[in-house]
């Protein structure tokens, strides 16, 4: 079965916009007819995705934020793209409670999340800055 879409997405990095990605990933996955777990399980790791580039790529202060969703046959592609201050050692961010804001309510687990839900996940330095979050999710038929 081949399902090839596509849509590219681009909004301010303010956390009021969080949702509003999360709620339309989730329903473009919608002609896939994914369970509930696995449209929760794509929600939620759109929303940290969203969520630590409007707080660590933006600090809070407002930018471009990308959001790329395309649908494979079975498979759910998601490409959250910001030009924000990126993260200077990748490795170290992917490990579990590891945060910048340890002063604030963050507790380090946006990647690890993003990880346990998807059935992948990359994330790499984006050119000139900011990062790129790559997740991928197979529905299951």
């Amino acid at each position: 079965m081949e399902n090839d879409n596509y849509f590219k997405l681009e909004f301010e990095a303010k956390n009021v916009n969080e949702s509003f990605a999360r709620g339309v990933v989730a329903l473009f996955c919608t002609e896939l007819e994914p369970s509930l777990s696995e449209i929760n399980d794509i929600k939620t790791a759109v929303s940290e995705a969203v969520t630590n580039s409007v707080v660590h790529g933006y600090n809070n202060k407002g930018g471009k934020i990308v959001l790329e969703v395309k649908i494979i046959n079975r498979t759910i592609d998601i490409v959250v793209t910001d030009f924000g201050v990126g993260i200077s050692d990748i490795e170290m961010a992917l490990q579990p409670f590891y945060t910048t804001k340890s002063d604030e309510e963050h507790s380090g687990m946006g990647f690890t999340l993003m990880d346990s839900f998807m059935n992948k996940l990359e994330v790499k330095k984006n050119t000139p800055s900011g990062l790129i979050v790559h997740m991928q999710k197979v529905i299951k038929e």
